[in-house]
């Protein structure tokens, strides 16, 4: 049974829960977070702004470079044939942001952040003594001053009159290649986990709530405890109407060691490279 768990951010036995949920399924839901469901919908709304404008052309990353914006169809998974249906704006400290969505979107980032180093204090506190051991430095040890921490603001555009070539899909099968992942609630359902026996399932995307999964920096540096799930976002029906998310990517230092062989910044070269973003 792949049961993700509803974790009550309140709640005195959210660490132990979110622990738990995170160890046997790799994700957790939140609830009850100091993130306004109002919040997360105003900020869908002022990039839907941007993003429907000729402005985003002019906010274009540089080549080889990773803030800015991302046109249609500009990254693939890993091993994917086909490029992701959609277009996207990452956000790192300092990124310059297009003035309808900028102070929200610095509000959001810091409030992310906050609540990302909580859940690693979390991890750090009720992950197996024998997996905490094995970590080189704590996980809020590995965040603190991390400069690589990105919010990623995307849009999957409606798909009525986009030709979409067989087996194209909003984000084909993937891993996030971080420590963790805090994704407020998209606008619309689509999001996917693939458990164990290859079967996919919905994943709640009830308004206001974060979904939170292990990426494969976690994964490596805890020796597997923390799975770090394939998950994907597929097409509507009927070509359907647009839809919105934003996942904060939580990354170490790049100088942090996640096993004997690995840097946090050797593997994030590794995984961008693969899936379209470096050279």
């Amino acid at each position: 049974m792949f049961a993700i768990e509803a974790v009550d951010y309140r709640d005195a036995e959210a660490p132990v829960a979110f622990t738990r949920s995170l160890h046997e399924t790799g994700f957790a839901v939140l609830k009850g977070h100091p993130i306004a469901a109002e919040r997360i919908d105003a900020a869908y709304a002022a990039w839907g702004k941007f993003f429907a404008s000729d402005d985003k052309d002019g906010f274009r990353a540089e080549p080889g470079g990773a803030s800015g914006y991302f046109p249609f169809r500009t990254e693939n998974a890993k091993g994917a044939k086909h490029k992701d249906l959609k277009e996207f704006f990452q956000v790192y400290p300092g990124t310059a942001l297009p003035a309808v969505s900028a102070e929200i979107t610095e509000e959001l980032y810091a409030d992310l952040m906050a609540i990302g180093a909580t859940l690693l204090a979390w991890l750090d506190e009720h992950a197996p003594a024998e997996v905490r051991r094995g970590f080189s430095e704590p996980l809020t040890s590995m965040l603190r001053d991390s400069k690589e921490c990105m919010l990623r603001v995307i849009h999957y555009p409606a798909l009525e009159h986009v030709v979409v070539e067989e087996g194209a899909v909003r984000a084909a099968a993937h891993e996030d290649i971080n420590l963790i992942t805090l994704l407020l609630a998209g606008s619309a359902p689509g999001l996917e986990a693939q458990d164990q026996s290859g079967r996919w399932h919905a994943v709640p995307c009830d308004r206001g709530m974060i979904v939170v999964n292990a990426g494969d920096m976690l994964a490596l540096a805890s020796g597997g405890a923390f799975p770090s799930t394939t998950h994907r976002v597929v097409n509507p029906e009927n070509g359907g109407g647009a839809r919105f998310s934003m996942p904060m990517f939580v990354h170490p230092r790049p100088e942090v060691a996640l096993s004997a062989d690995r840097t946090a910044g050797q593997y994030l070269h590794e995984r961008l490279v693969e899936i379209g973003l470096a050279s």
